[in-house]
């Protein structure tokens, strides 16, 4: 049998012991409807019938974008850094909505135009000023790239000592829902069109405008097929923003690491579909908070063939999602260790 085919064994062993824990829970059969099987995923992803997750963590990366210079937004650049330092300062959404749920936040400064200064909440892994404008050339060299999805990864790596085993995935980039929508797009197949959305607001020019900017810059691409890795890492390079492809690297280190992956919106999801091209079963470890009325979100997560926790209407992003659902994780997490188990046979 191959190291594969074991692994795919023993997970379904442990499937059929976190269902069958469930059944024995002092509640009828299935009355605790989608969080039980939430529970079942987190089991897996724990690698134990009673799951201790440790700490919850919202990591919220930053980054700028070129291709707002073709009017694809309806706010400028410099509005990513004035969110940036609400992040810093307690009273961004996401900070609001964590301390709701009882959930750190830290900023990941990915490559926004201007630096913050030094702060006890700010990781500094500045790849460059914004990224290029795609529609007239790659959005990073070659080595941007590989340093973004490294400094993912070694952002990962700085939860290790916090036992941090449920990390949130937020963003903040004017222009990112075109990145995203770019990446989603090469990666899916799926037709452009529905994947253009207003993001933090309708361009001046209109959402026809935007697609026929984001049109153009596929085009400009041109990305010939090849192996999945290789053809993600060049769809990043030409596509991505640096908060995006360095999200993308954090998420295949999380789910390496046995963290659970908690994918906001529209954009994060988009990164969770990169992270999985690049890392396949990374998905596996991914719960999806909610689905974002950003009109792509929908199609993504059909996509994928999944269901998210929550359906709110909200398309603010930062990570807010991740915080609504961080508590429902929790509370799937505890059903498993804490509640009790009944004697005997189980009501129907």
């Amino acid at each position: 049998m191959t190291v594969k085919a074991d692994v795919k064994q023993s997970r379904t062993l442990l499937a059929d012991e976190l269902r069958a824990r469930l059944r024995g829970k002092a509640k009828p059969v299935g009355s605790l409807g989608r969080l039980e099987d939430l529970a079942v995923q987190i089991g897996l992803i724990a690698g134990s019938t009673h799951p201790d997750l440790g700490v919850a963590k919202i990591l919220v990366f930053a980054g700028d974008h070129g291709i707002t210079a073709e009017g694809v937004t309806a706010y400028p650049s410099v509005v990513t850094r004035e969110i940036a330092k609400f992040v810093l300062a307690g009273t961004a959404g996401v900070n609001v909505l964590a301390r709701a749920a009882g959930v750190g936040v830290e900023l990941v400064d990915a490559g926004m135009l201007e630096p913050l200064p030094p702060h006890d909440l700010l990781l500094d892994r500045r790849i460059a000023k914004g990224t290029r404008n795609a529609r007239r050339e790659p959005a990073m060299s070659v080595e941007e790239c590989e340093a973004a999805l490294k400094a993912g990864r070694a952002v990962d790596a700085h939860l290790d000592g916090e036992n941090v085993g449920i990390v949130g995935f937020g963003e903040i980039g004017i222009g990112n829902t075109s990145s995203a929508a770019l990446i989603a797009h090469a990666l899916t197949g799926l037709d452009l069109k529905s994947l253009v959305g207003p993001g933090a607001g309708a361009p001046a020019l209109g959402l026809d405008h935007k697609y026929r900017v984001l049109s153009e810059t596929v085009a400009r691409a041109a990305i010939e097929p090849s192996t999945s890795a290789e053809r993600t890492f060049e769809v990043l390079r030409q596509f991505g923003g640096f908060e995006l492809v360095m999200m993308a690297g954090a998420m295949t280190a999380a789910a390496a690491r046995g963290r659970v992956i908690v994918v906001d919106g529209f954009i994060s999801t988009a990164g969770a579909i990169a992270a999985e091209a690049l890392s396949p079963g990374t998905i596996d470890n991914c719960i999806f908070a909610h689905c974002s009325a950003e009109p792509g979100h929908a199609a993504l997560l059909k996509h994928l063939s999944v269901k998210p926790l929550l359906e709110l209407e909200m398309r603010l992003g930062e990570g807010t999602g991740s915080a609504l659902a961080i508590p429902i994780i929790r509370a799937a997490e505890l059903l498993l260790r804490e509640m009790a188990d009944l004697p005997g046979e189980h009501p129907e």
